[in-house]
């Protein structure tokens, strides 16, 4: 599994939160749910995304896509300066600015909200709730918000994701989700495929056919007991020229990515199963507990059980109709 697998790995396990919002002007809605990913694209309409202060608003047109990348809160509107008038909180609570619940009133249908049935503007959103220490890797290398346009046309994934965003089939959910995580491969891939895209160098480097070979290896197997020596041997080249070549293009040593791998994958086990720690210490390559405790506290501050009782999610209040 490599990083950008990673990113969706989590999140396809429980499902993502996919809506169509149909708006008439005047409009502003102000997003603070913290989601760490978020994907807007119209369908028909103009909507303004205006990021945290100091940030330059970004206009949204049909067939283009906007992806904004949590924490920080940013608003979305029919023009920069409108006043938000909806506040959408963690977990898709959905409330005026005062907090009173709003997602009765504004309910148009099967995964579809707004202010006006007939609205002149129609926006897909999907929002990823879940984070990760694999996907933080990636999300990391992403500006707050990141614009792809679509020159007036739109992809055949979002075509899909319109047409069957406000049906109401049997596993609908996953087809759903299967949808939205094949976009968010297109965009992300075409993002940092850009002439000058500055691309994380672990990225990179999974195009190289030495090391983009060892660093699936250290991703798809982190229990293995590697070393550099045996990495070389499965990559076909000398422990020197593997050790030069992987902390070039990389930016640390294999064993040092290793590392850093194993922590992350632990982190997201801790944060998404029950596995004990002891458990959770073999799964990533450490044969004693107490190990793996010390490597963890040393890199996230604290120890494995405590970060897993400091990580839960809270649970959904009053949130937006989704079917």
């Amino acid at each position: 599994m490599d990083a950008l697998a990673g990113l969706l790995d989590g999140p396809r396990a429980r499902g993502a939160f996919l809506l169509r919002m149909v708006m008439e002007p005047p409009w502003s809605v102000r997003i603070e749910d913290r989601a760490p990913l978020c994907l807007m694209s119209m369908t028909a309409g103009e909507a303004w995304i205006v990021p945290a202060e100091g940030a330059e608003p970004v206009l949204l047109r049909p067939g283009d896509l906007a992806i904004a990348r949590g924490p920080e809160p940013y608003t979305v509107a029919d023009r920069p300066g409108s006043a938000p008038q909806t506040r959408i909180g963690p977990g898709g609570t959905c409330t005026t600015l005062r907090g009173d619940p709003l997602s009765q009133s504004t309910h148009l249908g099967v995964r579809t909200w707004g202010n006006a049935p007939d609205g002149a503007a129609n926006m897909l959103v999907g929002t990823y709730l879940l984070d990760g220490e694999i996907s933080r890797r990636l999300l990391d290398a992403l500006p707050a918000l990141l614009l792809l346009p679509g020159g007036g046309r739109s992809s055949p994934l979002l075509t899909l994701l319109d047409n069957e965003i406000a049906r109401d089939e049997p596993g609908q959910s996953v087809v759903l989700d299967r949808l939205l995580d094949l976009l968010l491969i297109d965009a992300l891939r075409t993002w940092f495929s850009r002439p000058g895209a500055e691309a994380p160098a672990w990225y990179r480097a999974m195009g190289d056919p030495v090391v983009g070979q060892a660093l699936r290896l250290l991703q798809n197997e982190p229990a293995h007991p590697w070393t550099v020596a045996a990495l070389a041997d499965r990559t076909g080249v000398s422990r020197a020229g593997l050790a030069r070549r992987f902390t070039e293009l990389v930016g640390e040593p294999p064993m040092a990515y290793l590392t850093g791998w194993r922590l992350a994958v632990a982190a997201d086990l801790l944060r998404e199963t029950d596995a004990t720690v002891e458990a959770v210490a073999r799964k990533v390559g450490y044969s004693q507990a107490f190990a793996f405790s010390t490597a963890f506290k040393r890199v996230r501050g604290v120890g494995p059980q405590d970060y897993r009782n400091g990580g839960r999610l809270p649970d959904r209040q009053q949130s937006l109709p989704v079917a």
